[in-house]
């Protein structure tokens, strides 16, 4: 009996055969993409000393501002990031994608530890700490997609959730130990060593994960190889070419992950000393707890995802939860909850919001067939974070201080929670268990 024909774009990619392959590759991709986060978290925590250092103006808030600004442009570069290294690693394997991302980031990383100052070497040291993190922001571009392909495309379909959440559980792990690391600095130096050098010691650590990173992935095996256009039996096509509905959906769905992020773990810990004045060592802790929290619950409900037929119910689940307890939530922070309260607040938000990385990272790449996916889950993501995530600590402290209005953190994450619910009502989901590319179902 003759085989029944393929799908033009089906792919079973084959599988580790043990455990201890699976582990590997986890462990490859998860030190890879943490190292990402951990650059990221530890410069929005050093922002005001970095905005002093670097920026230097009469006004502490332009200088702060100026800063952030700096932390935002390093997501102009990602959307660039993602389509030139989503299409390495779509062409020429996940693997080559994720190194070469992982060799930018670690370049970007050691210039800013490296750099002098603004006292130093005068405007030079401004351009070259924007440049810093321009490269920087090319490489988290180019990260994201690489790193989730190669983990989805290792298992079956039933671990798929499961797998990919272990991308975001690494990004609550970073942030996480760059808390620790951060509160560590901070208690144990006077701020005359902070400002003088003991700023940069969190970005050295940064820089020396990058070669373990580099190590590990240089030796993962069993990639599968992705098949082109060509190969698949499909006429040549552009990037994209009819794809732009899930492309369009997809950005809109990272409204609310982007902000919640970004405001949750990157900005809170500002908003608590500078905007509640809350002990600068409990903001730390706040953020460091949050990442623990991301890191424990994104495998849980990776888990739990994978039991469900569709990748959406736990997404709706979410997001309708944030709807109810966002503004509660920031109502009792600016209205004098103890600072046990304001932990437990925040890393319960955290808890909410930040969970589903897995079963919507899953629907994406299975929107797309497979010599496509990597590119476009790294356009989506990397267009989303700029929108979304990359300015909301600058927008939202210019609201803060403009407005003298503490709340206007809910009223930004009430806005980005309706628009991710928008867009996930419209994306277009397909059936991964029909192929690698099946049919669209919801």
């Amino acid at each position: 009996m003759s085989n029944p024909p393929q799908h033009p774009h089906s792919w079973n990619p084959p599988t580790p055969k043990s455990k201890a392959d699976l582990t590997r590759i986890i462990v490859a991709i998860v030190i890879g993409n943490g190292f990402v986060t951990y650059d990221f978290t530890v410069y929005s925590f050093s922002a005001a000393l970095i905005g002093r250092l670097f920026f230097p103006a009469a006004n502490p808030l332009s200088s702060l501002l100026l800063s952030l600004g700096t932390f935002g442009a390093g997501f102009v570069m990602r959307p660039v990031g993602a389509y030139l290294i989503g299409r390495i690693a779509d062409r020429q394997g996940r693997r080559a994608g994720m190194i070469v991302a992982l060799a930018l980031m670690t370049a970007g990383t050691w210039t800013i530890a490296c750099l002098p100052s603004y006292q130093t070497i005068g405007a030079a040291a401004t351009w070259l700490m924007v440049t810093a993190r321009l490269l920087q922001g090319l490489a988290a571009g180019g990260e994201i997609g690489p790193a989730s392909a190669s983990l989805m495309e290792s298992v079956p379909y039933r671990l798929r959730c499961f797998m990919v959440s272990w991308r975001g559980a690494s990004q609550g792990a970073a942030a996480c130990v760059a808390a620790l690391v951060g509160a560590l600095t901070t208690w144990g130096l006077s701020a005359d060593q902070m400002h003088a050098w003991g700023w940069r010691i969190p970005f050295m650590i940064g820089g020396l994960i990058g070669p373990v990173g580099w190590y590990l992935r240089r030796r993962m095996q069993g990639e599968p190889v992705v098949p082109s256009n060509a190969a698949a039996g499909a006429p040549a096509q552009g990037p994209f070419e009819g794809a732009i509905r899930p492309l369009v959906y997809g950005v809109l769905m990272m409204a609310a992950t982007s902000t919640s992020i970004y405001l949750a773990v990157f900005y809170m810990p500002g908003y608590l000393v500078h905007t509640l004045h809350r002990p600068a060592p409990i903001s730390l802790f706040t953020a460091c707890l949050s990442g623990f929290v991301i890191f424990v619950m994104s495998p849980l409900v990776g888990v739990l995802a994978d039991r469900f037929e569709s990748r959406k119910p736990l997404q709706y689940a979410g997001l309708f939860a944030c709807l109810v307890a966002t503004w509660p939530a920031f109502t009792a922070l600016t209205h004098g909850a103890g600072t046990v309260a304001s932990v437990a607040i925040i890393t319960g938000y955290v808890a909410l919001a930040l969970n589903n990385a897995g079963p919507n990272s899953v629907m994406v790449l299975e929107a797309f067939p497979p010599h496509r996916r990597a590119s476009a889950l790294a356009v989506i993501y990397g267009v989303g974070v700029v929108l979304f995530g990359g300015f909301t600590p600058f927008i939202v402290t210019w609201l803060i201080a403009r407005t003298g209005d503490a709340m206007m953190p809910a009223w930004y994450l009430l806005g980005a929670t309706v628009l991710t619910l928008f867009a996930l009502n419209r994306f277009p989901e397909r059936d991964g268990r029909a192929g690698e590319w099946g049919a669209v179902v919801r």
